[in-house]
């Protein structure tokens, strides 16, 4: 039996005084977390949550999130994490999608939840001590099987709709442990930063899970600046620092007008898109310290591939699978690319999701013989390390973010003088990628770009509305009619 929490109950109870999460100047110790995340657990049972039972979760890196998240894993419940920067219509999409019994979050997220119908607890600003002080906290854990969904995590929604990836508990423990002890070398003397949004998979698995698995200390940033990020990883001595490559780029930047003691800092990892080299380098040269690049996906719980620490490390290079996963590059039938040749991504493991919530047909088509086939193009040198090509999904990655064209295509087309629109991500050397749209206006029409942004910005995370709209009088079609996304793209 594998209950994600256990690792909460079992290092509160070895290290009941070691710091688990630092805020500023505030600290809560593991004893603390446990009795908050038990009366947490206390309130849902109260309310009826079972086992099986999905519990929303949108919130910044701030406490709350990791109380209530090893709260609703206690009684056996789902969790669906949630970008608190979501718009009402977004988080109605994943209530409804995910049949969410309760969720917690900020007072933005209340109209969502409404509009749902889903009953909803605001998290303010001091977390939610008066809630928790009527309950006593729930002691017992429930029993759950290494196949039980811990997670459901949405994802991929370039041919349609996010798809809610469910993780497994027994696959989100694997992952941490692998990672904690293969790559990261953890110890409960380590101090994790926690700027990766919680929310996602890679600070979920790589920032959260294992530092609670170690008895390490995460000290959380709620939303990152590179001048905060500085200052915290010497103030409180930080020794793993966890990023998306522009955030070492922002860091890079703010470094240099910036007299920042980086000195404790042993290792730092980057993943969620490729680090240039040039960053890489000027990284590590500033301020003394060498990054260790990884692969991984929602899917995968997250990692799937790393530059081991005590192995030949490769700029430029996602490294080799770590242990127990296997890699291989395959072609359009599922079988193995030639030698030397570009294929896409597969992989199988511990790691993998048990599919996707609620579409079985989506979850044959991207897990086939018990291989996840990514989306991803590579190839592989001879020592086995793989280099990304590039990604046969239209998904685009800006900043760290996943932002899916075709729900961006549905807002824009919600406009009365739109005609056609597509969205694609064009290479930034600050967001990684950026977010074009082209767009075809309906005759006798004027809307202008900032009007159509404005638009969008109303229905959409900040991350995701197009920076650019070009208009155009047809978009590129083949001959079946289909967007030629590639032409614009070029």
């Amino acid at each position: 039996m594998t209950n994600l929490a256990g690792n909460l109950h079992r290092t509160a109870a070895a290290n009941p005084e070691g710091v688990a999460l630092r805020l500023g100047e505030a600290t809560m110790t593991y004893a603390e977390l446990q009795d908050a995340a038990g009366r947490l657990a206390g309130y849902l049972l109260a309310q009826g949550v079972q086992p099986g039972d999905r519990v929303a979760l949108s919130q910044p890196n701030v406490p709350a999130f990791p109380v209530i998240f090893y709260g609703a894993l206690q009684v056996g419940g789902v969790v669906v994490p949630m970008n608190p920067l979501f718009k009402p219509r977004e988080v109605e999409y994943y209530l409804r999608d995910s049949a969410a019994k309760v969720m917690f979050g900020m007072s933005d997220a209340a109209e969502g939840a409404r509009q749902a119908g889903t009953p909803f607890v605001e998290v303010g600003a001091d977390g939610l001590e008066d809630l928790l002080r009527e309950y006593e906290p729930a002691t017992d854990l429930v029993d759950r099987d290494d196949s039980d969904t811990a997670v459901i995590l949405y994802t991929s929604g370039t041919t349609g709709r996010p798809k809610g990836a469910e993780l497994t508990h027994g696959a989100l423990d694997k992952n941490q442990e692998v990672t904690a002890r293969t790559l990261l070398e953890l110890t409960a003397n380590d101090v994790v930063m926690g700027c990766l949004p919680l929310f996602h998979v890679f600070g979920l698995t790589c920032g959260l899970n294992t530092s609670v698995a170690v008895g390490s200390t995460l000290t959380l940033i709620p939303r990152f600046d590179p001048r905060a990020a500085l200052d915290t990883i010497a103030a409180h001595h930080v020794t793993v620092f966890e990023g998306v490559p522009t955030m070492y780029q922002a860091m890079l930047a703010a470094g240099e007008q910036h007299d920042a003691d980086l000195s404790t800092l042993r290792v730092a990892v980057s993943g969620g898109s490729s680090m240039p080299v040039e960053v890489m380098r000027k990284f590590e040269e500033r301020f003394d310290a060498v990054i260790l690049e990884g692969y991984g996906l929602s899917e995968t719980s997250p990692v799937a591939s790393f530059n081991h620490p005590h192995a030949q490390r490769k700029p430029g290079s996602i490294g080799t699978p770590i242990e127990g996963v296997e890699m291989r590059l395959a072609q359009e039938d599922g079988g193995d690319s030639p030698a030397g040749e570009i294929g896409e991504i597969a992989i199988r493991g511990h790691l993998l999701m048990k599919g996707y919530w609620g579409r079985p047909d989506a979850t044959a088509e991207a897990i086939r013989d018990g291989w996840f086939f990514s989306g991803d193009l590579a190839r592989v040198d001879a020592d086995g390390y793989f280099f990304i090509v590039d990604r046969s999904k239209d998904l685009i990655l800006r900043g760290g973010y996943n932002v899916y064209p075709r729900e961006v295509e549905e807002v824009l087309y919600e406009h009365p003088d739109v005609v056609e629109a597509a969205v694609v991500g064009i290479p930034d050397d600050h967001y990684g990628e950026e977010i074009v749209a082209y767009v075809v206006r309906r005759p006798d029409t004027r809307v202008t770009e900032r009007e159509l942004q404005e638009f969008a910005k109303e229905r959409l995370a900040a991350y995701k509305y197009p920076r650019t709209i070009t208009f155009i009088d047809a978009l590129p079609k083949g001959a079946t009619g289909k967007i030629l996304k590639r032409e614009l793209r070029d």
